[in-house]
C-alpha cells in the first residue's frame, strides 16, 4: 500500500554525475517513468556527463527519451585533488537553487563519486529525503570514505549484496529503511542477448591518462586498439560478455563482468575490498610486466560460472515498491540503531522479505527432482518427474524444471543463491562433471552438468555424489552437526556414503572415495552390479533384497498370512520386508544376513578411519540399525565399540546435502 500521503504522486529526483553511475540509475529512471500514475520523474545532470573530454555523455540521456530538467556545469579543470574539492564547492553554490525549483520529495542519489556527495549534502541540509544507491560497499581506497559520508546523510538505502547490507546495519543504519535489492544494473547484464559483437569488439578504452601513455608507446597505432571517449551500456555489455579477459582497476571488472564470468584481472588495490566472483584475479603489486603477463596466463580464454553476488535481475522491481512504501508523513530526522543489531537478523518490513535459498537438484534411478531450500533446511517446493532415459532429454528436463523453479522461487521470496546437484556415480565435484554413472542411470559419464545450467540460470552450480550429498546433509541439517568425525550411509535402491574428516567432506585422489556399497565382505558372495562378488550392496540393497525376494516368491516361500501379490503385481524388497515382519523365517533370514554384511561394512569403517558417529538413512535403515549394532559389538575391536550408530532423522537427504552445497559456500566465502 502507498504511504506519500493523500494518495499523490512521490516526486523523484534522479541526479546523475557520469556515464557510470548512469549505467545504475537508467534502469531505476525507467521504471519510475513507465508508472506516472505513482511518481513523478525529474531529471538533473552535471559532473562530467557535460565535459566532451568525456563525450558529452548526457546525450545517452536525451537518446533514452529522457527530459533533463537541468544542466549543471560544475567540473573545475584539473586532474588533481585540488580541482576535485574546488567541484565539489561549485556544486554546492549551484544545486540549492535546483533543489528549491524542483522541490522533490526524495533525491536518488548514487555510490560514491565527489559530485554524489556534493548532491547529498546538499539535499540533506534541505531536509529533503535521499535514496542512496549502493551504500555499504567496501573498495578499499578515498571511495570508502565518501561512500560511507553519504550512507550517514542519506535517509534510506538500497544495497546489492547482503555483506553491505551488514555493512550499514553494523554503521547503525535503520533497518527498516534498508532494501537489499541487487545492483540495478544487473536488470540489464542478465537479459541481454547476443548481437554482432564483432563491430565493437576490435576497440580500446580508458582514461587520459591511459590514452597518453598509450600514444607514448605507439600502441594506437595497433589494428586491434582505438581510443574513445565513451562506450554506450549495451555495448560495454558485449565487450565484457565476449572478451577473452578484463584488466584494470574499474569496478565494473569485480562487479558487472561477473555476470558473464568472464576472467578479470584486478590491477593494484582499488578494489581490493570488494566482494567478487570467483572470475577474479587481483595483482596487488603489479609493479612488473612478469606480474601481469603471469596473470594473463592463468586467465585468458577461461570461462567461470557466472556470478550474482551483486543482483539477480530483479532490483529494479524492489526499488520500485520500496519508494511505494516511502511515508512522507514519517519524522525526516534520522534515527541510528545503537548498539550494532545482532547477527542474523533479517528484514521484517513489508515490502520485501526474501528468503536465501537454493535450488537443489537429485538425479535417482527412477525419478528426477528439484525442490528450492531454505538456508533452514526447509523444503519450499518441490518438483518431481520420471528420469528420462537419453542424455539429451534428461539435460532437456532438468533445465525446465530448473527454470520453473527458479521463476516460482520470485513468487515465494526466495531469493535463489545457486544450484546444487546430487547424482548418482562418480563426480569431479571441482569442474562439475559426472565421470562415470551406476548403471541405474543411462548415459551418463562424461557429462559436463555445471555449464549448460550455469548458462541458462546465471546462477554458480555444485555437483557431487549422492553419497557424499547425503552426509553435507547430515552436518549441516541433521546428527552430525557440530560432529567432527562421522560417516553417512545410505541404504536405498543401491547402497551409498559419505565421509567427514575433521570437518571436511572426503573425495579421494580420483574422487572415488567413500564408495562404502562396495567394500567387499565375503571372498565369494552375490554379484555385484559393479562386477565384483561380494560387496555390501551385493547383499543390503533394495535391488539385492528384490533380487532374494523374488527367489522366495518363485518357489512360492514369500507369502505368509495377512499378504498377498497380485499377478500382475512386481515383487518388491519392500515385500520381503513385510514377509519378515510378519514372522516369515527365510525372510527373516534374509533381511537378517543383509544387516549383518552392512554390520561388516561398518566395523571395517570404523577400524579404517574412526569415526564418532555412524548415520543410517535411506528407506531400510531402520530396518538394519539394530542388527549393525551388534555386529559391532560382536566383531569390532573394543576400542570403537562405543560408536554411535543412529537411523538419520531427514526425509531428503540427497536435496539438503545438494542444497548445503550451495548455502554454506555462498554464505561463508570471503574475498
Amino acid at each position: 500500500m502507498e504511504k506519500h500521503g493523500n494518495n499523490r504522486k512521490l516526486r523523484v529526483c534522479v541526479a546523475t554525475c557520469n556515464r557510470a553511475d548512469y549505467s545504475k540509475l537508467a534502469p531505476i529512471m525507467f521504471g519510475i517513468k513507465a508508472e506516472p500514475q505513482f511518481f513523478e520523474l525529474d531529471v538533473v545532470v552535471l559532473g562530467s556527463h557535460l565535459i566532451d573530454d568525456y563525450g558529452n555523455t548526457y546525450r545517452m540521456i536525451e537518446q533514452d527519451d529522457f527530459d533533463i530538467h537541468t544542466r549543471l556545469h560544475t567540473i573545475v579543470r584539473g586532474e588533481d585533488e585540488a580541482a576535485m574539492v574546488e567541484s565539489v564547492g561549485l556544486a554546492l553554490v549551484k544545486l540549492p537553487d535546483v533543489l528549491n525549483r524542483l522541490k522533490p520529495d526524495i533525491v536518488i542519489v548514487h555510490g560514491d563519486r565527489f559530485d554524489a556527495l556534493a548532491l547529498a549534502t546538499s539535499a540533506a541540509l534541505m531536509n529533503i529525503r535521499i535514496l542512496h544507491i549502493e551504500g555499504g560497499e567496501v573498495s578499499g581506497t578515498i571511495d570508502d570514505s565518501i561512500r560511507h559520508a553519504i550512507t550517514k546523510l542519506a535517509h534510506y538505502h538500497v544495497c546489492c549484496t547482503r555483506s553491505a547490507e551488514q555493512h550499514l546495519i553494523s554503521m547503525c543504519e535503520d533497518h527498516d529503511r534498508i532494501l537489499l535489492a541487487g545492483c540495478p544494473s544487473y536488470d540489464k547484464l542478465l537479459s541481454a542477448k547476443n548481437k554482432d559483437y564483432m563491430s565493437i569488439i576490435r576497440m580500446w578504452i580508458g582514461s587520459k591518462e591511459m590514452v597518453r601513455v598509450m600514444r607514448k608507446k605507439g600502441i594506437e597505432h595497433h589494428p586491434n586498439f582505438r581510443a574513445v571517449k565513451h562506450v554506450p551500456f549495451d555495448q560495454f555489455i558485449q565487450l565484457v560478455a565476449h572478451a577473452g579477459c578484463v584488466i584494470g582497476n574499474s569496478s565494473c571488472g569485480v562487479r558487472e563482468v561477473g555476470a558473464f564470468g568472464t576472467p578479470v584481472i584486478n590491477l593494484g588495490t582499488r578494489q581490493i575490498g570488494r566482494e567478487t566472483g570467483e572470475n577474479v584475479l587481483h595483482v596487488r603489486n603489479a609493479d612488473t610486466q612478469d606480474k601481469i603477463l603471469q596473470a594473463l596466463h592463468l586467465q585468458f580464454g577461461k570461462q567461470y560460472p557466472c556470478s550474482k553476488i551483486y543482483g539477480d535481475g530483479n532490483a529494479v522491481p524492489r526499488i520500485l515498491k520500496f519508494l511505494k512504501s516511502i511515508d512522507l508523513g514519517e519524522p525526516l530526522q534520522k534515527k541510528f540503531c545503537f548498539p550494532p543489531v545482532k547477527e542474523n537478523i533479517s528484514q521484517d518490513i513489508d515490502h520485501i522479505l526474501e528468503t536465501q535459498s537454493a535450488l537443489a537438484v537429485d538425479l535417482g534411478g527412477t525419478n528426477l527432482r528439484v525442490a528450492i531450500v531454505s538456508m533452514k533446511g526447509e523444503i519450499v517446493k518441490k518438483y518431481s518427474q520420471l528420469n528420462p532415459k537419453t542424455y539429451e532429454d534428461r539435460i532437456e528436463l532438468i533445465l525446465k524444471m530448473c527454470v520453473e523453479a527458479a521463476s516460482e522461487a520470485v513468487n515465494l521470496n526466495c531469493r535463489i543463491l545457486g544450484v546444487g546437484i546430487s547424482t548418482g556415480g562418480r563426480v569431479n565435484p571441482r569442474e562439475g562433471i559426472v565421470l562415470h554413472s551406476t548403471k541405474l542411470i543411462q548415459e551418463w559419464s562424461s557429462v559436463d552438468l555445471r555449464t549448460p545450467i550455469s548458462d541458462t540460470l546465471h546462477l554458480p552450480v555444485w555437483v557431487d555424489n549422492d553419497g557424499n550429498c547425503a552426509a553435507l546433509a547430515e552436518r549441516k541439517f541433521g546428527h552430525g552437526k557440530g560432529v567432527e568425525n562421522f560417516v553417512t550411509l545410505i541404504t536405498g535402491t543401491g547402497i551409498g556414503g559419505g565421509i567427514i574428516h575433521q570437518n571436511e567432506l572426503i573425495h579421494g585422489s580420483s574422487f572415488c572415495a567413500a564408495e562404502l556399497g562396495h567394500i567387499m565382505v565375503a571372498l565369494d558372495g552375490p554379484e555385484c552390479l559393479c562386477g565384483s562378488h561380494g560387496c555390501i550392496e551385493a547383499y543390503a540393497s533394495g535391488i539385492a533384497l528384490q533380487r532374494e525376494a523374488k527367489k522366495l516368491h518363485d518357489e512360492d516361500s514369500l507369502l505368509v498370512e495377512g499378504m498377498s501379490v497380485k499377478k500382475e503385481e512386481m515383487v518388491t524388497a519392500a515385500h520381503l520386508i513385510q514377509a519378515a515382519k510378519l514372522g516369515n523365517p527365510k525372510a527373516e533370514h534374509i533381511v537378517r544376513t543383509a544387516g549383518t554384511a552392512l554390520g561388516l561394512g561398518v566395523v571395517n569403517i570404523l577400524h579404517t578411519i574412526n569415526p564418532s558417529l555412524v548415520v543410517l538413512s535411506g528407506v531400510l535403515a531402520s530396518h538394519y540399525v539394530n542388527v549393525v549394532k551388534d555386529v559391532i559389538q560382536q566383531r569390532a575391536l573394543f576400542s570403537v565399540q562405543t560408536v554411535e550408530v543412529v537411523v538419520s532423522d531427514l526425509v531428503d537427504p540427497a536435496l539438503l546435502g545438494a542444497a548445503s552445497m550451495v548455502l554454506d559456500y555462498t554464505t561463508r566465502r570471503i574475498y
